[in-house]
């Protein structure tokens, strides 16, 4: 009986997790809108921008991941060109078809030539909307990338006061940043779970918990996060013979849900992996005390995450974070799923191999879109993969 009330508690936080995954409307943000005079909810793309700021200024921060799998494109695909990645197109078509007529702001944060794109034609699109390309530094000295990055956090944070109609303080943003840092713990918290004992945190289950901070208040999520981890602490599931497995490339355009669930029916266990990296960018908790913007912009210098969109300063660097997530994990092997036309992913790719050839780290590669409707051919591929890793390790 305890065994299955703990797993209706999962399966009541995971329900709740895939509606918010489902609802491309977005109801669940424009109710928290609508529930109070003055509200405002601010966009932005994947990967990363200081939600600290706009939750600074009592705003809510809406994480944009495209359409998905449940979204037809019918105008999106009229504003781009056939051979770049599928993320813009749907998000064209989320904002053309109304889908986005309550959001106030929209930040695109540099991840790509397409992304920079898409940030001026949204201009043009919504000109009642404000718009920003958020940039991030390319020198990691502190007096000179760290100087620039405090000017860009200190106009974005001028910006944001602008359109509420009140500058935001710095004990604001001091409040701010931490509850994302209570936020970014129970994320590693989570991660580390998984890590230990997979089969307790399904990698479709800890996906959806981590989706459903893309539009809840960070409030909200860090409840649903430690709510999660409690539940599936205490309920026992079946283990499986599966090998432990690293998810890279997927740190953009999402795949859909289907492909993360067809990796582990395949007999992969996904221990680690770039998804929704917005949800723990930074490493480690972001200090309280002192000038909160050069705090966050230390934070993003010397302890963010590694991934293909971020400048590598530091060349033999390069890949070095993909091999410590396997050690760290205990994975063995690495998966490259890349969105098909993505340049980052694709053109690091044969760096990153080369590097987990040298550290004798198995891996394969392939390509999907946010729409793949076909999981069979990836899934064989995964499959033959775990069954090799299985062979190699003599186990």
């Amino acid at each position: 009986m305890e065994a299955s009330l703990n797993g209706s508690k999962t399966a009541t936080i995971v329900a709740r997790a895939q509606a918010l995954f489902d609802d491309l409307s977005f109801a669940s943000a424009r109710e928290w809108k609508a529930a109070a005079p003055g509200r405002k909810v601010v966009g932005y793309m994947p990967i990363y921008v200081p939600r600290e700021i706009i939750h600074a200024a009592g705003m809510l921060p809406l994480g944009i991941v495209g359409g998905g799998d449940q979204l037809e494109v019918i105008h999106g695909d009229a504003y781009y060109q056939s051979y770049i990645c599928r993320i813009p197109r749907s998000t064209i078509e989320l904002g053309v078809s109304g889908r986005l007529d309550f959001v106030d702001g929209m930040l695109f944060p540099s991840i790509c030539d397409v992304i920079r794109n898409l940030s001026g034609m949204w201009k043009m699109m919504f000109p009642n909307v404000y718009v920003r390309y958020f940039d991030v530094p390319q020198n990691y000295r502190d007096d000179i990338g760290g100087n620039y990055y405090v000017n860009e956090l200190t106009e974005l944070m001028h910006h944001l006061g602008e359109l509420r109609g009140q500058p935001i303080t710095d004990d604001e943003l001091r409040h701010s940043i931490a509850g994302y840092n209570e936020n970014r713990r129970l994320v590693r918290e989570l991660y580390s779970f998984r890590a230990q004992r997979p089969w307790q945190a399904p990698a479709a289950e800890v996906y959806l918990a981590l989706r459903a901070g893309l539009v809840l208040p960070v409030e909200q999520h860090t409840e649903m996060l430690r709510d999660y981890l409690a539940a599936a602490a205490s309920e026992e599931r079946p283990r499986r013979d599966n090998c432990r497995i690293v998810l890279t490339g997927v740190f953009c355009e999402q795949p859909p849900l289907n492909l993360i669930k067809s990796l582990e029916l395949a007999g992969c266990y996904v221990v680690d992996d770039d998804l929704l990296l917005v949800t723990r960018w930074l490493t480690a908790d972001v200090p309280t005390e002192g000038n909160p913007l050069h705090n966050l912009a230390l934070a993003f210098l010397h302890q963010s995450e590694s991934t293909a969109a971020k400048y590598e300063p530091n060349l033999k660097e390069k890949g070095q974070h993909l091999v410590r997530a396997v050690r760290r994990s205990g994975a063995e092997g690495v998966i490259f799923a890349c969105p098909s036309f993505c340049d980052p992913a694709l053109l690091e790719r044969p760096m990153l191999q080369h590097v987990l050839k040298d550290a004798d780290i198995p891996y394969i590669a392939f390509k999907y879109a946010e729409n793949s409707g076909q999981m069979q051919p990836i899934r064989e591929q995964a499959g033959t993969f775990a069954d090799s890793i299985k062979l190699w390790s003599g186990t």
